[in-house]
């Protein structure tokens, strides 16, 4: 019971990527908001 709490709690903490992928891919999308957020004030 114990062991198979262990094994599930460990398959949870795989990336399906490498971390820099998601920081890069949050940094993209962050700053595509603040350029549109930007944008739309300028007007």
């Amino acid at each position: 019971m114990i062991r198979s709490t262990q094994l599930a709690a460990e398959g949870v903490r795989h990336l399906s990527a490498p971390p820099a992928f998601f920081g890069l891919l949050a940094f993209g999308i962050l700053s595509l908001l603040l350029y549109l957020v930007l944008r739309l004030d300028r007007d």
